[in-house]
């Protein structure tokens, strides 16, 4: 299964990280200089997460970023699993 979200849909973001040398300006030096950039991953903060689905008296199973667990609090897990089957997911 890939890192992402079943909910929100939220994925691995891409950026650089750099490497600087030399003294900043406001500390009286000449300046910061990029020697280097490497590219890097942004991973979503998932969590593999069980819910009690009343509906039909069992435990369901999401990988779900932390925000879409804010998201099943508010709109409550009912509408997500039928949004979902809408999609044409398998839960």
């Amino acid at each position: 299964m890939a890192r992402k979200c079943q909910v929100t849909g939220k994925i691995p973001g891409r950026g650089k990280s750099y490497s600087i040398r030399g003294i900043a300006k406001k500390k009286k030096g000449i300046g910061l200089n990029v020697t280097g950039t490497v590219k890097r991953r942004f991973l979503p903060n998932l969590v593999k997460k069980r819910f009690w689905f009343s509906e039909e008296n069992r435990f369901i199973t999401l990988k779900l970023s932390t925000s879409a667990m804010r998201t099943i609090d508010r709109r409550g897990i009912a509408a997500i699993v039928r949004e979902l089957r809408e999609k044409g997911q398998k839960i």
